[in-house]
C-alpha cells in the first residue's frame, strides 16, 4: 500500500511538471505571435500621421511694398519675426546719410499718407550743396522748398517733414490738377505763392507729393554716388508710406522747366519704371 502511494505521488508530480511546460510553451508562443504580427490600429494611426500636413509654420505669399524696399537695397524680402536683421522703414532711412536741416517757415501744410501720390524730381540748377540750397530759399522769401536735396557725394539733407507741404513743384499747366488727380489744395496755405499765367494756374501738386532735388548743373554727369542715394531715398519713401507713389520730374508737372536735364532722362526712364537708376 506504501509503495502504491509513493508510485501515485511520483506520477501526479511528474503531470504537474508536464502541466507547467506546456503553460510556459504557449506563453512564449503567444509573446512571439505578438511581437511578428502587426496591429492594424497602429498601422492606421501612423499613416495618418505620415500624411497630415506640417502646421509648424504658415503665411501669406504677398509681398508687401515694405518688402519690396528692402530688395531694393539688397535686403531679401523675409517675414520680420524670422529674420531679425530685415531693414524696416527706420533701417532704410539709417542705411542714408541724411542730415535734418528744417525750417518751420518752409511747411505748409498737411501731406499725410491718405494724400500722398507723386515722388518729383529736381534738379537745383547749381552747384551749391544741400545747405546752400536751403539757405538760399530762406533768403529768397517765397518759401519755396523740396523735403530732400541730394548732393553730389551721396548725403542727404532734408529741409521739410515729409508728411508736410513743402513748395517745390510750384504753379503747373492748366487743367494738371485733373489730369494728376491733385484737385485739392485747401490743405496748402499758398504763402509765398505768385501766378505766372493764366496758361499754369493749377497748384495742386505741392499737396500731394514729395520733393527731390538733385544738386546739378547743366548737363554734368550724375555721379554714382549720387544716383544711388536717390535710389536708397525712393525706396525709403515707399516704404515710410507703404505704397509706390507715381514718379515724374518738374517739366511733367510745368512745361517749360529745364529740370531735370537731358542728361538724365535715361535715369528718369528707370525710375519711373522699376525705381532705380539701372
Amino acid at each position: 500500500m506504501k509503495r502504491q502511494s509513493t508510485a501515485l505521488i511520483s506520477c501526479l508530480a511528474a503531470l504537474c511538471i508536464v502541466a507547467l511546460m506546456l503553460s510556459a510553451c504557449g506563453s512564449g508562443q503567444r509573446q512571439a505571435s505578438s511581437s511578428a504580427s502587426p496591429n492594424p490600429a497602429a498601422i492606421a494611426s501612423s499613416a495618418s500621421s505620415s500624411a497630415a500636413p506640417s502646421n509648424s509654420s504658415s503665411g501669406s505669399n504677398s509681398t508687401s511694398l515694405v518688402d519690396k524696399a528692402r530688395s531694393l537695397n539688397g535686403v531679401s524680402s523675409v517675414a520680420p519675426s524670422s529674420r531679425p536683421d530685415v531693414a524696416s522703414e527706420d533701417a532704410l532711412r539709417a542705411q542714408l546719410n541724411i542730415e535734418e536741416y528744417v525750417h518751420p517757415e518752409l511747411d505748409h501744410g498737411d501731406k499725410s499718407a491718405p494724400y500722398q501720390k507723386y515722388i518729383v524730381l529736381h534738379d537745383t540748377e547749381g552747384n551749391a550743396d544741400g545747405h546752400g540750397v536751403i539757405d538760399g530759399w530762406l533768403n529768397d522769401g517765397r518759401f519755396i522748398a523740396s523735403h530732400f536735396i541730394i548732393n553730389k557725394d551721396g548725403s542727404i539733407v532734408q529741409a521739410v517733414p515729409i508728411d508736410r507741404i513743402g513748395h517745390h513743384a510750384g504753379y503747373g499747366n492748366t487743367g494738371h490738377n485733373e489730369q494728376y488727380g491733385v484737385t485739392d489744395e485747401s490743405r496748402d496755405d499758398m504763402r509765398g505763392a505768385k501766378p505766372i499765367g493764366d496758361w499754369a494756374s493749377d497748384y495742386g501738386m505741392n499737396s500731394h507729393s514729395v520733393g527731390i532735388e538733385i544738386v546739378h548743373e547743366g548737363n554734368d554727369e550724375y555721379p554714382e554716388a549720387q544716383l544711388a542715394a536717390l535710389d536708397g531715398l525712393i525706396a525709403y519713401i515707399d516704404a515710410h508710406y507703404d505704397f509706390e507713389s507715381t514718379i515724374i520730374d518738374h517739366k511733367m508737372w510745368r512745361s517749360g522747366n529745364s529740370d531735370t536735364s537731358d542728361a538724365f532722362s535715361g535715369y528718369l526712364a528707370n525710375y519711373r519704371d522699376h525705381r532705380t537708376h539701372v
